[in-house]
């Protein structure tokens, strides 16, 4: 906003400037240059900044999954949280299209696994949990189980799971 302010302002001084130089007062081309070079530093600082901030959004979708926590979504703008589920909306589609009938999860291995299934810990009660052979597992908190690696790792993500290292 700082700069955005700056640059309103080296804006306006340049036009009135302009005009003056318009007039014939050469003088002032130099300043209305030099103020032009500061508009364009600043433009492109705050692109750099916005891409940055684009960037990281972006890797909150993998991190996180289709759903932000509150406390990161309280500092992130409505136009950001537009590009963050126009983002979310695309990224299923692609995985919708492919890896045939049921879609291909991008967001499950991001890390190739060591092995098929791995302990966890439920840091907080949950409920119910399927697993793909039917078998339903109660998530309380304290209690340990072993899972397939790929259906517990965004709940790890989440902070629901944890993983227990031998």
């Amino acid at each position: 906003r700082q700069a955005l302010e700056e640059m309103r302002a080296l804006y306006e001084r340049n036009q009135a400037d302009v005009s003056e130089a318009k007039s014939g007062r050469t003088d002032l081309i130099f300043l209305i240059r030099f103020r032009h070079c500061c508009l364009l530093r600043n433009q492109r600082c705050v692109l750099a900044y916005l891409y940055d901030r684009l960037l990281r959004i972006r890797a909150l979708r993998w991190e996180y999954g289709s759903v932000l926590p509150n406390t990161i979504q309280f500092h992130m703008s409505a136009e950001e949280v537009e590009w963050f589920n126009r983002y979310k909306k695309s990224l299923a589609t692609y995985m919708r299209s492919v890896g045939g009938e049921e879609g291909l999860d991008l967001t499950q291995d991001i890390k190739p696994p060591k092995s098929l299934y791995i302990e966890v810990r439920c840091l907080k009660d949950y409920g119910e949990f399927e697993i793909d052979d039917g078998t339903t597992i109660l998530l309380k908190k304290n209690s340990q189980h072993f899972l397939p690696r790929w259906k517990c790792e965004q709940l790890i993500r989440q902070g629901v799971l944890e993983h227990i290292l031998s």
